[in-house]
């Protein structure tokens, strides 16, 4: 085995990839203690999971974002985040993770090590572990510090199904808290954004609020988290699926001051900015207070608000009525308006 890792001075090295010594002690100091558990531990080149009788859902995504620290994460507490909730809005319990790592030659292995930690310590939280992994690194210059991308593993509990085709008119469309904040905590983080504010990422797992939301509405008809491209394209994706139109109250989006005004300032619309902790819920008109009085007394949901309704319309629209009583479309923007988020 090589020597050991100087992680407080040392930096990543082309042969921390070679799959070789280097490698393996690179495993074996930082990246194993982390993520220990005995799935793990018998360093197969896959990992047996235990026989489940329930349905199994099963998701991946990839974190890319800049800078790699935030106010209120970073990429490794994200990419455990980020993944868990694709699994969640599907009404599944995450179970395991897969996490692969593109690092960058000379990157600093302090600074993977708080990451690799942070992402330990969100996959405990949440319940779930790190059962397999892969590690390469690039060149300098051909990278930009760390990738990683997740798999997740989760199980179906209940018989619910959840998804777009479930989408009625009539439906209420509910959100569990305030719009923007993880896109714009992300952009004041960049040096050359000009924003001073002390807003946090939204960044956490909603797996524990969306079994509460299930147990207390299991008639829910979908959820969806609202990531790249905010509410806006969350909702323009899910309309077109379903084959409806959407509408949206101005007046009754949870969006904080500083969110707005930092919007003001950049020339964006809180309904396209990025989040990392809230979703989109559908449920029959019938059910949404009790819904969403569930929803409030959770702690992730104490800014829940009913913000709109389903409409039949075969061109698929998503408008919004205005604070002022007139009405826009929705825009679904051709890309992000502030890319490398999550």
């Amino acid at each position: 085995m090589a020597g050991k890792l100087d992680i407080q001075q040392g930096v990543v090295e082309l042969q921390h990839g070679s799959g070789g010594r280097a490698t393996a002690t690179l495993l074996q100091e930082l990246f194993l203690p982390a993520f220990a558990n005995p799935i793990l531990a018998a360093g197969n080149d896959q990992a047996t999971l235990p026989q489940f009788q329930n349905r199994l859902a099963i998701t991946t995504d990839s974190h890319v974002i800049y800078p790699l620290f935030f106010p209120g994460g970073n990429i490794g507490s994200l990419a455990v985040h980020g993944t868990i909730n694709d699994l969640a809005v599907g009404g599944a319990r995450p179970k395991h993770l897969a996490a692969n790592f593109i690092l960058e030659e000379g990157f600093p292995l302090a600074d993977l090590q708080r990451i690799v930690n942070h992402m330990a310590e969100a996959a405990i939280d949440a319940g779930v572990t790190v059962v397999t992994g892969d590690t390469k690194v690039v060149e300098r210059g051909k990278g930009d510090g760390v990738y990683i991308t997740t798999t997740g593993v989760g199980i179906l509990d209940s018989d619910t199904i959840l998804g777009a085709d479930r989408i009625r008119a009539g439906d209420a469309i509910l959100v569990n808290g305030t719009l923007g904040d993880h896109g714009i905590a992300v952009m004041a983080a960049r040096p050359d954004s000009g924003l001073v504010t002390e807003l946090q990422s939204d960044s956490q797992s909603l797996h524990r609020l969306t079994a509460a939301m299930l147990q207390a509405c299991p008639s829910i008809h979908c959820m969806r988290d609202p990531t790249r491209g905010g509410l806006a394209a969350a909702l323009n994706e899910l309309a077109h699926q379903a084959r409806v139109g959407m509408r949206i109250e101005e007046s009754h989006l949870p969006v904080t001051a500083e969110v707005r005004a930092a919007c003001e300032l950049l020339g964006f619309d809180p309904v396209n900015i990025a989040n990392e902790g809230k979703l989109i819920a559908f449920c029959s008109q019938q059910h949404a207070p009790a819904l969403l009085a569930a929803i409030r007394e959770h702690p992730q949901g104490k800014e829940a608000a009913i913000i709109g309704t389903v409409v039949e319309d075969p061109s698929c629209k998503v408008s919004m009525r205005t604070r002022f009583g007139g009405t826009r479309l929705l825009e679904w923007k051709w890309g992000d308006p502030l890319p490398r988020i999550c």
